[in-house]
């Protein structure tokens, strides 16, 4: 059977955007936060466009977050004036670029989770006009970067306030999925003990795409960080976090080989879908094949298996894989095509490969 090709225009493998969908994600999580008084912060790294960017703030959303400087030059670049960096910044040379980036935008703050990322933000911000704001990072289940008590949280803003060129401004968080009372239990014993001393806490900054239906039920935060949201993708689907037409990236690749019964070979492979499993199975959803799994990849090829006695793929034909973990695919290609109706945009991914 003959079939028509998706994108014919389009080269192989590629990401395409469906605009529709992205618009739809990101007004649905925009009302959500406002409905429940919660200050939306969405993460660049999923999308890494300076356009998407200025949609969510556009829609309400109070700033951006990113997690290296160079992402968030590329974003102040294009104008985002409200930014959160959210990495532990050491060493003089991004510590200069550090403070030529605060220097240019209306509102940058950092978090740190311990002394030496502290004295060096204080040395580098000494001379400044306005003290840098400096969120601490807490570790409430995540086990990632993060103090690891409330007393240290406490120990780590009196020292900020002895410093010359910081200040405190409250706490930060990325828990594990489903972390949200113990988010609520360490930031309220945080902030009592803040408060005995007399420390005001006015942000306290959680975040998460798996929980994001959930933030409301967290208490004690101020503002929530998610990015994957915009797109959406296999892992959140496989939590009943999305649907299947939430998803608004999907990788189109090829069929280049049937070499034996029950198997497919397509032109995507790790550098396109990445090696991510995040807990599933296989390394992406085939869109209208769901008994299809990409069962393996090597750097440029994919495997697919299905039943043997079936035939559901022809050579040369196109299909659409929605990926694990999106945010990874996006820092994979230097172009993504944005689509609307029969309409087909090609942009840059501008903040691509911005990992210093």
């Amino acid at each position: 059977m003959t079939r028509s090709p998706q994108y014919p225009e389009l080269d192989t493998p590629c990401a395409v955007v469906n605009l529709d969908t992205v618009d739809r994600n990101i007004d649905a999580y925009q009302a959500y936060c406002d409905k429940h008084g919660i200050a939306l912060r969405p993460h660049i790294k999923t999308h890494k466009l300076p356009a998407f960017a200025k949609q969510q703030l556009d829609a309400g959303a109070k700033g951006i977050t990113c997690q290296k400087i160079g992402e968030a030059e590329v974003m102040a670049d294009a104008g985002m004036d409200d930014i959160l960096l959210t990495y532990n910044v050491l060493g003089d040379r991004k510590l200069a670029r550090l403070r030529a980036l605060f220097d240019r935008v209306k509102t940058l703050r950092v978090v740190a989770d311990n002394l030496p990322v502290i004295n060096g933000l204080s040395r580098a911000f000494a001379d400044s006009a306005k003290p840098l704001e400096i969120l601490i990072e807490c570790d409430t289940g995540g086990g990632r970067c993060g103090v690891q008590t409330p007393q240290a949280a406490l120990e780590l803003a009196q020292k900020i306030k002895t410093l010359p060129g910081i200040s405190f401004a409250g706490l930060m968080t990325y828990p594990a999925a489903g972390g949200g009372d113990k988010v609520a239990a360490f930031f309220g014993d945080a902030m009592t003990k803040l408060a005995a001393v007399g420390i005001d806490c006015p942000i306290r900054s959680s975040g998460g795409t798996p929980d994001m239906w959930k933030a409301h039920e967290v208490a004690n935060i101020t503002e929530y960080r998610i990015g994957t949201y915009i797109y959406n993708d296999r892992s959140l689907m496989a939590r009943g976090v999305c649907a299947e037409d939430d998803c608004a990236l999907r990788v189109l690749t090829e069929i280049v080989s049937l070499p034996a019964p029950g198997r497919a070979i397509i032109d995507a492979g790790s550098k396109v879908l990445t090696s991510d499993l995040l807990g599933l199975d296989g390394y992406g959803y085939v869109v209208g094949h769901p008994d299809v799994a990409v069962v393996g990849l090597s750097e440029e090829h994919g495997i697919l298996h299905f039943d043997a006695g079936l035939t559901p793929f022809e050579i040369g034909e196109r299909i659409e894989i929605i990926p694990n973990h999106v945010c990874v695919v996006s820092n994979m290609l230097d172009q993504v095509h944005l689509v609307r109706g029969d309409a087909i945009q090609t942009v840059d991914v501008e903040a691509r490969g911005k990992v210093l």
